[in-house]
C-alpha cells in the first residue's frame, strides 16, 4: 500500500454526480432509516451486562478473580463507547439534539471520556481522512503516521519510532488512561464562549471518574484496586485501538495540497474488515468503514446491505475497494508503521557498521 496518494491533481472520477447516484440508490433501498428496535435491544443487553458485572464485583469481594470482572468491564465500556459514536453520527435517534444528549450521557457519564472533544476530533477526521495537516488521527504523537512526521520526531522518541509498528499494540494498553487524561485536559482549555458547556462536561466526567475510582478503592485492598483499574483501562484501550486502527492505517495518505472528490477520498483511505454480523458486533460497525465514511448517519444494521451497493458502484467506476481479514489488517498496520518509522533513523547511522561490529 502506498504511503501517499499517487496524484495531487484533481480527480474527476467518479465525481459528485456519481456519488449522488449512489446516494439515491441507498435512500431508495431504505438504508438510512432509523432502526430503533436494534439499538433498544443492543442498549438493553449492555445495561444488563453492566448490571451483571456490578453484581459480580459485589459478590466476589476481596478476590483476585476481580481482575476477570475488570477485563469484562473494559469490554462492556468499549461497547458503550461504540454506541456513543453512533449517536454522535445521528444513527440512533431521529433528531440531532436527541442523539447528542444520548451520546453525551454515554460518553461523559458511562464511559468517562469527553463527548465534545471527541466530536470535534472525529468530525475533522471524517471531513479529511488521512489528509496531511487536516486529519487529527494522523497528527504527530508518540506514534507517527507519515515519513515527514518520523523525520521530525523528537530525538528521545526516535528509538521507539524506529520500531513503532511492533510497539503499537503494547502501547494501546495506555490508550484508555490517555483518553481520560486528554478528556479532562480538553475541558480545562478553550474559549470563554464555551465555558459553561465545558464546565458541565468536566463536572460530569469528574464525578463519574471520582465515583468509580472511589468505589473500587473502598471495596478492595489498595493493591487489588490498582490492579483492577489497570486491567480495566488496559483492556479498554486495546479494544478501542484495535477496533479503530484497522480502518485507515496503511491506506493512502493524501498530501495536504491535493484535491480529490468526496467519493474517492472516502473510499481510497478506508478499509473494511470481513467477518459478517459477528464482526459488526465486535467492532461496533466499524468493520464497514467504507460505507460508514460515505454515509456516516447510516445505522449499523444497514451497513452490510450498503456494502453490496458500494462494491458494485466501485467496480463500475474502477475505484479500488479494500477489504481484508482482521488479522491481515493488523499485519498491514504493523508493517506500515515500521516502514514509516524507518525515516526516524539517524542519516549518519551505518547499518553495515553495526553488523560488522557485531561479528
Amino acid at each position: 500500500m502506498p504511503l501517499a496518494a499517487p496524484s495531487t491533481g484533481r480527480r474527476t472520477a467518479p465525481g459528485t454526480s456519481s456519488y449522488t447516484a449512489l446516494s439515491q440508490r441507498v435512500r431508495e433501498a431504505g438504508l438510512l432509516r432509523r432502526t430503533y428496535g436494534y439499538y433498544a435491544w443492543t442498549g438493553g443487553v449492555l445495561v444488563a451486562a453492566l448490571g451483571g458485572l456490578v453484581a459480580g464485583f459485589v459478590l466476589l469481594g476481596d478476590s483476585w478473580l476481580q481482575l476477570l470482572v475488570a477485563g469484562a468491564l473494559g469490554i462492556v465500556l468499549t461497547q458503550f463507547a461504540f454506541l456513543a459514536h453512533e449517536a454522535a453520527h445521528r444513527q440512533v435517534l431521529a433528531s440531532g439534539p436527541a442523539n447528542d444528549r444520548l451520546g453525551r450521557f454515554l460518553a461523559n457519564v458511562v464511559v468517562g471520556i469527553s463527548y465534545s472533544w471527541w466530536m470535534s476530533k472525529h468530525s475533522r477526521h471524517h471531513a479529511n481522512p488521512n489528509r496531511v495537516g487536516k486529519d487529527p488521527d494522523i497528527a504527530n504523537d508518540v506514534v507517527v503516521f507519515t515519513e515527514d512526521g518520523a523525520k521530525g520526531q523528537r530525538r528521545w522518541l526516535r528509538p521507539l519510532t524506529r520500531v513503532q509498528g511492533w510497539a503499537f499494540f503494547p502501547l494501546l494498553t495506555l490508550e484508555g488512561l490517555n483518553l481520560h487524561v486528554t478528556s479532562i485536559r480538553s475541558q480545562l482549555r478553550g474559549t470563554r464562549a464555551d465555558r459553561g458547556a465545558r464546565v458541565r462536561e468536566l463536572v460530569a466526567i469528574g464525578l463519574r471518574l471520582a465515583a468509580y475510582v472511589g468505589v473500587v478503592c473502598w471495596a478492595l485492598p489498595l493493591g487489588l484496586a490498582a490492579a483492577f483499574l489497570g486491567v480495566q483501562l488496559a483492556v479498554f484501550g486495546v479494544y478501542m485501538g484495535a477496533s479503530f486502527a484497522p480502518n485507515h492505517k496503511g491506506m493512502a495518505i493524501i498530501p495536504a495540497e491535493s484535491r480529490i472528490d468526496f467519493f474517492s477520498k472516502q473510499v481510497l483511505t478506508s478499509r473494511n474488515i470481513r467477518g459478517g454480523a459477528l464482526m459488526s458486533v465486535l467492532m461496533g460497525g466499524l468493520n464497514h468503514q467504507v460505507e460508514h465514511h460515505l454515509f456516516p448517519s447510516m445505522p449499523r444494521p444497514h451497513l452490510a446491505r450498503a456494502r453490496e451497493l458500494v462494491r458494485a458502484h466501485c467496480t463500475a467506476h474502477q475505484v479500488p475497494y479494500t477489504e481484508t481479514s482482521l488479522v491481515r489488517s493488523y499485519a498491514i498496520v504493523v508493517r506500515y508503521l515500521n516502514q514509516v518509522g524507518l525515516a526516524a533513523r539517524d542519516p549518519f547511522d551505518c547499518p553495515a557498521y553495526h553488523r560488522l561490529r557485531g561479528v
